[in-house]
């Protein structure tokens, strides 16, 4: 029996090249543009800024944001918002800079909420600038605090609009390409075994899936590829609607923390825990008899692999991944990263595990995990 029993999409989505040009159709009197200093290098930013001038928006920028965005640069965003009294929010970036104006809007909304002030939400645009994180049409945000990555969730940070245009991914180096069509995978797959999955996030999930083993080796050997890119984005998008209503599991959980403990790329640490999890989930040690396994078997037949049995299925989908991670360059496993010391990486993985215990992500991952299970799963990616 589904135990989710609704399903949203407040964002309107405009997809594929030059869709950046709905700016011009906005109202408002003041915009936000939160982005960073490559989109400005790229002229991205400058474009923005044009379009919503057309629109009689004027503009103030604020470009502070990082990778793995801090609670002081959300800060610090929160004061350039309050400064332009903005009444639109542009996020033109990737995952780090959208769910950098995400949090900032969640703060300057508490702020008003506490000060009694009544607080219009402003017409929320946001335009990824990578395929990964989905943050385009989630409610969800991840910003770091004292090392520990916090996912923050609520529907009142979801973006209105998102512009899918491709062109702004066009310039992503290939390492990029490989970890964030990896993450968009990952989302797909943990999406479609959460306990929370639904007849329409599983239509997104599968949809994701096919178009990701279909396009991303062709995006990675071709990043001019312009079929390519708009496919690959488009699964992006797909998956964030999907894991926004269904949450995600312990790939994530995972990787939040080996991420924020050893500044490895989102979407690198997930394609290195995901098949861990996948067997895990799957109990292919064992029975290979269960929900996850089933709905492995699922997704591989929707695929057109093997998928005979569960076990069969779950295998097929795994090997299948493997191939994927080789062709486009990702390491098997932690350790061939070489960035991660395994005396430092063995220190640091009961902390790891117990920080991953309490991700947000985790109760929704088909089979409930001990501390003890979340530390193997780091061992046996390493």
């Amino acid at each position: 029996m589904i135990k989710n029993d609704h399903f949203i999409i407040k964002t309107k989505v405009y997809f594929n090249k030059g869709s950046m040009q709905m700016l011009r159709c906005l109202e408002g009197h003041c915009a936000l543009v939160v982005s960073d200093s490559i989109m400005t290098e790229l002229g991205y930013l400058k474009q923005a800024q044009d379009y919503l001038m057309e629109a009689g928006i004027a503009s103030t920028t604020f470009t502070d944001v990082k990778p793995d965005p801090d609670v002081s640069v959300v800060a610090a965003g929160v004061e350039a918002y309050e400064a332009c009294n903005a009444d639109v929010l542009v996020a033109l970036g990737g995952g780090s800079v959208i769910d950098t104006a995400k949090a900032v809007l969640y703060f300057v909304w508490q702020r008003h909420k506490a000060k009694g002030d009544r607080f219009e939400k402003p017409c929320f645009v946001a335009i990824p600038t990578t395929s990964g994180t989905g943050s385009e049409v989630t409610n969800f945000s991840v910003i770091s605090a004292n090392g520990t990555k916090n996912v923050l969730i609520d529907e009142f940070i979801g973006p209105d609009v998102a512009l899918l245009d491709s062109i702004c991914i066009q310039h992503v180096p290939k390492s990029v390409i490989a970890d964030t069509g990896m993450d968009v995978l990952v989302h797909a797959l943990e999406a479609y075994v959460s306990t929370d999955a639904t007849d329409f996030t599983d239509a997104l999930a599968e949809k994701t899936a096919e178009l990701i083993f279909g396009h991303l080796k062709k995006l990675y050997d071709d990043p001019a590829n312009d079929d390519a890119r708009d496919r690959v984005q488009n699964a992006s998008c797909m998956a964030g609607i999907a894991f926004t209503n269904s949450n995600l599991g312990i790939t994530h959980s995972l990787a939040h923390a080996l991420g924020a403990e050893f500044h490895l790329p989102h979407g690198r640490a997930n394609a290195l825990l995901m098949e861990a999890v996948i067997e895990y989930n799957a109990d292919i040690a064992g029975t290979a008899n269960n929900y996850a396994a089933w709905k492995y078997q699922k997704m591989a037949a929707e695929l057109n692999l093997p998928a005979r049995t569960p076990r069969e299925g779950t295998v097929s989908l795994l090997r299948a991944i493997a191939q994927l991670k080789r062709e486009i360059g990702i390491p098997q496993g932690i350790n061939a990263t070489g960035r991660v010391d395994p005396e430092l990486f063995e220190k640091a993985v009961e902390d790891m595990a117990e920080e991953a215990m309490n991700d947000r992500c985790t109760p929704t991952n088909p089979v409930e995990p001990t501390k003890k299970d979340l530390i193997r799963l780091y061992r046996k990616s390493f």
